[in-house]
């Protein structure tokens, strides 16, 4: 006789997970797990969902997903995998989870190739001077100018990107970025310089990559000890002309130090992450002409979330089958994961 399956709920928010679970993806999950309720939860305490959650074995979560500790624990006392169909746990998760033996694997593969997408588009552009090219026949209305400035030692042949952490966006971005002619280095206290040669970057020390580069990529966690790693002396240290990019964390950058540096117009900007995420109405990153500013949006949106669903689902399908998962997330992961 042929065992049950592992009964699943749904918990994040239907608002933000347009697309997450497509009705393909549904279907697919619905060969290896019985699907409680295709509702998603967003409130663990609903005294509605108290039977469901205590015969919830399995958890696939998303954006919004309430934060689960000790308590929430209490109310599914049968669950074994928690499965997260975006990127990092670290902020709805408590230790408490992994206390109870309870395995967590997260989509955050998924998520880290658009942001990967972008960082490449956005370093290529950079290095062609694009914003700078737009904004200057937009004021101009002709050409006498731009022309000019075609003469000027721009363009992507040849010029010098700093990665800033292999993280697994960082390690996306270089392995994007290897067919161009392009010299790449790379700033990473973990990393040796015999791993960094691998990846195929040199392996250098940030106030060099800062010196050097042309474009300057972020791709380090937020973590205490990397709070304002670029700071006011760091951004000092850049070109005339070259651009700081961040797809990262807007804490990672001493915000402070980078508005009074790009109010002088010597550098140029690429911001998708800001911190707080939300930049006050008031904000100069709005205004400056040399800052390209975009709503965190390199990350999975729209269709592009579709992948977020299918890793998380083929990690349940691993589960169930007893095989090891893929993307699976230790306590000590904690730590060191954006």
């Amino acid at each position: 006789m042929r065992s049950p399956l592992p009964r699943l709920s749904l918990a994040m928010d239907p608002e933000r997970t347009q697309h997450v679970l497509t009705p393909q993806a549904l279907a697919r999950l619905s060969q290896s797990v019985d699907i409680l309720d295709v509702r998603r939860i967003s409130d663990f305490y609903d005294p509605s969902l108290r039977d469901q959650l205590e015969r919830t074995d399995i958890l696939l979560t998303g954006w919004g997903c309430p934060d689960i500790g000790m308590r929430e624990l209490a109310l599914m006392p049968q669950l074994r995998l928690i499965s997260h169909a975006a990127g990092t746990v670290k902020y709805f998760l408590s230790q408490a989870v992994f206390e109870r033996d309870i395995t967590v694997c997260s989509a955050a593969e998924a998520n880290a190739q658009p942001v990967a997408e972008f960082a490449l588009a956005m370093i290529l552009l950079s290095g062609k001077r694009t914003f700078g090219f737009r904004r200057i026949y937009g004021d101009d209305r002709g050409r006498d100018n731009v022309e000019r400035l075609q003469s000027q030692a721009i363009g992507n042949l040849g010029l010098t990107i700093g990665i800033v952490g292999a993280s697994r966006i960082g390690r996306r971005v270089i392995n994007l970025l290897q067919p161009f002619d392009l010299d790449l280095t790379l700033f990473d206290p973990f990393l040796s310089a015999v791993e960094a040669e691998k990846l195929g970057v040199r392996s250098v020390p940030l106030d060099e990559l800062m010196a050097a580069s042309d474009v300057i990529s972020l791709h380090a966690p937020s973590l205490p000890q990397t709070r304002h790693m670029i700071g006011a002396e760091a951004l000092a240290r850049m070109k005339d002309g070259a651009t700081l990019i961040n797809t990262a964390r807007g804490a990672l950058v001493d915000e402070e130090a980078l508005l009074a540096e790009l109010k002088t117009g010597r550098i140029e900007a690429v911001i998708d992450v800001t911190d707080p995420e939300v930049p006050p109405q008031d904000s100069p990153f709005y205004s400056l002409p040399n800052v390209f500013l975009t709503p965190h949006i390199a990350g999975a949106i729209g269709l592009e979330r579709a992948r977020l669903g299918e890793m998380a689902i083929a990690e349940i399908e691993r589960f169930c089958q007893g095989f090891a998962l893929q993307q699976q997330v230790r306590p000590e992961h904690l730590e060191l994961i954006a």
